[in-house]
């Protein structure tokens, strides 16, 4: 009880020097290829804080050849990674936390009230594009981190400082972090949950699908055969797919979630001529994947159902599927891990309330992590999904000054403090 109160009070008295770091890191619009910026100022921190340093353009061909490397490109020279490092003195458990520093682009500015670099607030509200997702996060991470050192906490495990490029195309930078050996024994991902603890974390892949017909005049189109007419057994059957794979959730921490594992149709594309039959439909999507699944099962299962349209016009002209574009890994980690506890402990004892507990609806670097740094993983952030990738875009600030004094907190009893 006395930490708590200690980290209450430096947070308390630290809130508007924060408020203005995270003003900083929002006004760096670090979109794809523009990370550099941004990055140097996380640096910077880091190494005032007194963290090992490490600022690196991702390139090794581990990396890029790596079976889970996913991304729109694979030059990041304006796009490095950095991680900082917070030795201890030995005899704890070390802890990954892990935090992206990219964003989407903010879109329709005319949408927007405020100019979506700017940190304006009001009300207790910080807007910008990437605030909520995942900028105030990984403020709280920082935060929290200052707080114990400048509170002359010596802690036994190692903390590690996750700031990442290419979250939001797939995990390219954590993918990265982790080849470099920047693992641990657990990991928090600040990802906007609106404060609730996801333990477990859906995982997604992009499909494109080409339906095939017979061109022919409009006039008589009774001698073609449309690909729009046969985009819809297509369309039904992915339908009836998500359906029987939702029906075989029964996992209660999606109870709360109307479809757990969406497949999400996101593009149609298709015809060249108002007066010809087309050939060709282009469909693109996503489909999601549960935590306890594989990536490659999922592929499997949905290829089978292409194969198997209830219309004998596919058996001659199979939809032709490929798989590309974004990826995301599902995660999981023991509901009875002892950072589960910890977390589930700390949070009720900051907040008096007791935390609500669900599956993530969607990728984070969570699972990368997981699977392929095995470093369990659970995602618990201040900012709200329903905010992200929005006009107007905002965080509440006592969320992410919570949310620090939570980390801290954690951060203490899992690496062990002196």
């Amino acid at each position: 009880m006395v930490l708590q109160a200690k980290v209450k009070q430096w947070i308390d008295h630290n809130k508007d020097e924060a408020t203005r770091l995270l003003q900083k890191l929002v006004q760096e619009g670090s979109v794809q290829e523009n990370e550099e910026g941004v990055q140097k100022l996380v640096r910077d921190h880091l190494e005032k804080l007194g963290l090992e340093v490490d600022y690196w353009i991702p390139y090794e061909d581990e990396f890029l050849n790596h079976s889970y490397f996913c991304a729109t490109r694979t030059d990041f020279s304006k796009s490095p990674n950095v991680v900082g490092t917070w030795k201890g003195t030995g005899g704890g458990k070390s802890i990954v936390l892990n935090g992206h520093i990219d964003v989407v682009p903010a879109g329709d500015l005319n949408q927007w009230d405020y100019d979506p670099y700017s940190g304006h607030i009001e009300n207790g509200k910080m807007y910008g594009r990437g605030v909520t997702d995942m900028k105030g996060g990984n403020l709280s991470l920082l935060l929290a981190i200052q707080c114990l050192k400048e509170s002359g906490v010596k802690l036994k495990g190692d903390v590690l400082f996750h700031s990442v490029i290419e979250e939001e195309s797939g995990g390219a930078g954590t993918l990265a972090a982790v080849l470099r050996g920047y693992t641990a024994d657990a990991a928090l991902v600040p990802e906007p949950t609106n404060m609730k603890i996801f333990p477990k974390q859906q995982g997604s892949m992009w499909f494109r699908l080409k339906v095939f017909g017979v061109s022919a005049h409009g006039g008589t189109r009774y001698e073609g055969v449309s690909a729009i007419e046969k985009a819809m057994p297509v369309i039904k059957t992915i339908q009836k797919l998500e359906k029987v794979r939702n029906d075989r959730v029964d996992d209660p921490l999606y109870a709360k979630t109307p479809i757990p594992l969406p497949i999400n149709i996101g593009k149609i594309q298709g015809g060249s001529w108002p007066s010809s039959v087309p050939d060709e439909i282009l469909i693109e999507g996503r489909v999601g994947v549960g935590p306890q699944e594989t990536l490659e099962d999922v592929k499997a299962e949905f290829e089978d159902a292409m194969r198997n349209i209830e219309d004998e016009w596919f058996e001659k002209h199979p939809v032709q599927i490929e798989w590309f574009g974004a990826q995301w890994l599902p995660g999981s980690i023991d509901l009875e891990h002892e950072l589960m506890g910890i977390l589930q402990h700390r949070f009720k004892e900051v907040l008096g309330t007791e935390p609500e507990i669900e599956a993530s609806p969607w990728g984070t670097d969570g699972g990368l992590l997981t699977q392929v740094g095995n470093t369990p993983s659970i995602v618990f952030g201040p900012g709200v999904t329903a905010y992200a990738h929005y006009p107007n875009e905002y965080i509440e600030l006592k969320k992410v000054f919570q949310a620090a004094e939570i980390f801290a907190l954690v951060i203490y009893d899992w690496c062990g403090g002196e």
